[in-house]
């Protein structure tokens, strides 16, 4: 008995042994490096883009050096980033789910106007009729204030003035109704076969969409060379009265260094959440993102410089791999 416990007692101090061994190789190797990482996106699995792949968190152990290599978790409810050159999906959160888009409205609202071939230089004039249902609360644009079509655009698209977007829609031969008719029409011709538009500035709740809808969208005002350059203008300076108003950018990212953005949108709603869509070039790759319902004020624009810096990483890997 005594030599069995005299064994058992060398084998308690061999695993003591082993595992002090094993703590300290753990403590030799940088923390950094590891980290858990729970996805809950839709990813999209390597031999087939658009293969689906289940919504329930995967937790696993993730590689900081290769973070190219594993979709961002994101805060926005919807989401979908596109290659815009060749439709290739490269990440996508319940892409199909209609939801509303507050401001992404505008976008469509300066697309029809465009069309309609009005003249840009040509005065306009807000009236009482041009105040929005969250009246003129908010912003420097009062009844009596004067500005061109373009200007109106201008301020809509990047500061995201409701007041201009609802004196552009006045303003359409016809009236709000007949541009609310005008871009229904144009989404049924783009193939957003979910979208409902309700009015020129997307106050309404009504105004809906899907990501995949607003990939739509967001590739065909591209084609458009007004809405690209007032929508990533950073700030612009209208004359009112005797002095000069400065209206700034709803989305600091377009001054951002590592941001290349060729066109954006955001949008704010109760029932929308905070919203974003941009085109962009990120390592010689144009780029669609749509998100949609973030939380939290800054969400957004987080969400789209996580994808921007994995995106930026996976492009690195590619073009490492190739120099190899």
């Amino acid at each position: 008995m005594a030599s069995e416990a005299a064994r058992a007692r060398q084998l308690r101090l061999a695993l003591l042994a082993l595992g002090m061994a094993a703590a300290v190789v753990l403590a030799l190797v940088p923390l950094r490096s590891w980290a858990v990482q729970e996805e809950t996106l839709e990813l999209p699995a390597a031999a087939d883009v658009q293969a689906p792949v289940g919504m329930l968190p995967v937790h696993r152990t993730v590689s900081l050096a290769r973070a190219g290599d594993h979709v961002p978790a994101i805060k926005s409810a919807f989401a979908v980033v596109v290659d815009q050159d060749t439709n290739e999906i490269l990440m996508q959160k319940n892409p199909d789910e209609v939801a509303s888009i507050a401001s992404i409205t505008k976008l469509m609202t300066a697309m029809v106007t465009l069309d309609a071939h009005l003249p840009l230089d040509e005065t306009l004039q807000l009236g009482r009729e041009d105040r929005t249902v969250i009246g003129w609360h908010g912003s420097a644009l009062r009844a009596g204030v004067r500005l061109t079509r373009a200007q109106a655009l201008h301020l809509a698209l990047m500061s995201s003035e409701n007041h201009a977007a609802q004196l552009l829609g006045r303003t359409y031969p016809g009236g709000v109704d007949a541009a609310v008719t005008a871009m229904n029409a144009k989404a049924r011709m783009l193939g957003m076969n979910d979208a409902v538009f309700a009015d020129p500035s997307g106050l309404s709740p009504l105004n809906r969409a899907s990501p995949n809808d607003l990939v739509r969208l967001v590739k065909a005002a591209y084609d458009y060379p007004e809405i690209r350059e007032f929508s990533v203008s950073s700030d612009y300076e209208l004359p009112m009265g005797k002095h000069l108003v400065r209206f700034h950018s709803t989305n600091n990212l377009t001054t951002h260094a590592d941001w290349q953005i060729g066109l954006q949108k955001t949008g704010t709603l109760s029932a929308a959440g905070q919203c974003l869509v941009m085109q962009t070039v990120i390592e010689g790759r144009r780029v669609v993102m749509v998100l949609l319902d973030a939380i939290g004020r800054h969400s957004r624009f987080a969400d789209a410089q996580r994808i921007h810096d994995w995106l930026a990483a996976r492009g690195a890997i590619s073009k490492g791999a190739v120099a190899e």
